[in-house]
């Protein structure tokens, strides 16, 4: 009777500790599932903060970045319109009437003081060496002036005017040099053959250097 009530008790007992096991875990169970919703909570919270300071800190950045490094914009608006600071060059200015008139004046008696003197050159003796020698300074002379008359009508003559000069002097060269040429070919093979082809050049730069200041100066 006594094993009997003993048995009873230890199954009541371990029931009892089996019911107790179970309501544990129940509730354990309960309290882990109440909590997760606040923990998936929390972490969804922490996204959104995580997210909150990465736009807060790419905001700052961005900021930081156009104030470091700003945009001048009135220096684009001044290289696509131009620079209308810049001045243009003055243009150069004619010589006057009377200036012009007072360098001719100047030049013409510069041509008469060199004809008289290269009029006056004569050979040391009647050599052909030596007739030569002031054919070549005749030349040499007249040749140097001319181009003198030359460079002053550059600074005088319009753009357009110049280009006709040019263009007449190069044709004017090869008529000097086809007339000298053709002068000295009655003597060809002579001693006064290259006499006469230096003093042809010489005549005709003289008359030449008449010519520009008279019609161009």
């Amino acid at each position: 009777m006594n094993n009997n009530r003993k048995n009873v008790i230890t199954i009541l007992t371990v029931v009892f500790v089996i019911f107790l096991v179970a309501c544990q875990d129940s509730s354990e169970k309960s309290s882990t599932e109440l909590d997760k919703p606040s923990q998936d909570k929390q972490t969804s919270q922490n996204k959104n903060d995580n997210t909150s300071n990465a736009a807060s800190t790419e905001t700052t950045s961005k900021t930081d970045n156009t104030e470091k490094d700003p945009i001048d914009t009135s220096k684009n608006d001044a290289n696509e319109k131009g620079d209308t600071s810049i001045i243009a060059p003055e243009k150069k200015a004619k010589p006057s009437s009377s200036a012009t008139a007072s360098l001719k004046d100047e030049y013409l008696k510069k041509l008469n003081d060199t004809k008289k003197e290269t009029d006056a050159m004569e050979a040391t003796d009647t050599s052909t060496f030596a007739l030569k020698k002031v054919e070549n300074d005749r030349w040499e002379a007249w040749d140097e002036l001319l181009n003198e008359v030359y460079g002053i009508l550059k600074g005088q003559l319009s753009a357009e005017e110049m280009d006709q000069l040019r263009n007449e002097q190069r044709d004017w060269i090869k008529y000097r040099d086809d007339n000298a040429l053709q002068a000295s070919q009655k003597y060809k093979g002579g001693t006064q053959e290259h006499l006469e082809y230096v003093a042809v050049l010489a005549d005709l730069t003289e008359v030449r250097c008449y010519e520009l200041v008279e019609d161009y100066m």
